[in-house]
């Protein structure tokens, strides 16, 4: 880790995010060392800079180094770097917005759907950054993402995706929606109508006070509840969009603790800037271990390197 992180004064102490903007930064500096870096094969020297950088420190590197080269920084790091730690790097390069869009995509693309990938950005993301992560989909893919999300899904989980990716806060009264959450779960059959449109339209405030109040009256927990009377991706879809409204940072936590290098590596990148300090606490709590220990048990070499960077310290 480069040292000097630690001694920065114009650092964002108040962020909840791992990666913080680097101080005294230097583009022109980052560029020629990656630019010697790549020349020489140094892995080390190019993991201590892009791990060391916020997202759009790196967008000035790049374009730096493009400019400087005349070369593209992402074949010359694919020529240096393979495997899971090449798509680490180049995952790193991606603007977060962008980087949502093609998580989005990669969950969609072959054979089957990753709902849970799905779910996670549709659920944990608002609206307006949900509006803006359609607008680079269409940007990068020439495709409609509400288009391409209703193709991939039926029923009522593809009334749910495309209620997630349109949702707007409306005010709602507490009473008046743990009301009708109640009937649907008192029919013979549950209808996932009212579900969709309450949770996908209030604030948390609002619905952690709807939770509340409908457990107390149905005597069960809100998973529970949908455990027993929802079946398949609707399921899923409505059980995730709870843990979400209630927990987020425990719904990631959950998600890392599977270890799998994917879902590793899509939450850190999306959530290092943002909250990965809530969610490394949520993680302890889940596991009894931390997530900088748990790492270093399930990947190695450089890759293992360059995901305890993004993690930062140990808890």
């Amino acid at each position: 880790m480069d040292p000097e992180y630690f001694k920065s004064y114009e650092m964002c102490w108040g962020t909840l995010g791992t990666v913080r903007p680097f101080s005294n930064f230097r583009p022109e500096r980052d560029a020629l060392d990656i630019q010697a870096g790549l020349e020489k094969k140094d892995v080390d020297s190019l993991l201590r800079i892009l791990t060391n950088r916020n997202n759009a420190q790196r967008q000035d590197i790049t374009r730096n180094y493009e400019e400087t080269t005349k070369k593209d920084l992402k074949v010359g790091l694919k020529k240096v770097l393979s495997g899971d730690l090449e798509s680490l790097m180049l995952d790193l390069l991606v603007p977060p917005v962008r980087y949502e869009a093609h998580r989005l995509q990669q969950a969609m693309s072959g054979i089957g759907t990753d709902e849970e990938t799905l779910l996670e950005i549709l659920c944990i993301r608002s609206g307006k950054q949900l509006r803006e992560i359609s607008t680079a989909y269409k940007d990068l893919y020439k495709k409609d993402l509400a288009k391409e999300v209703k193709g991939e899904t039926s029923g009522d989980f593809a009334k749910l995706t495309l209620a997630l990716l349109t949702k707007e806060k409306v005010p709602g009264v507490v009473r008046r929606d743990i009301e009708s959450l109640l009937a649907s779960l008192n029919a013979k059959k549950a209808d996932a109508g009212p579900w969709i449109d309450i949770l996908t339209n209030r604030d948390s405030d609002h619905l952690n006070k709807v939770f509340m109040g409908l457990e107390l009256e149905s005597g069960q927990m809100v998973d529970q509840a949908l455990e027993k009377k929802f079946t398949g991706d609707v399921r899923l879809g409505l059980k995730v969009l709870v843990q979400c409204i209630q927990n987020p940072e425990a719904y990631l936590a959950q998600r890392l603790s599977t270890m799998k290098a994917a879902i590793v590596q899509g939450i850190m990148v999306s959530h290092c800037e943002e909250d990965l300090l809530c969610i490394r606490v949520a993680f302890l709590k889940l596991t009894g271990a931390s997530l900088y220990t748990t790492l270093q048990k399930h990947f190695k070499g450089d890759h293992l390197q360059a995901l305890l960077a993004i993690c930062r310290s140990e808890d």
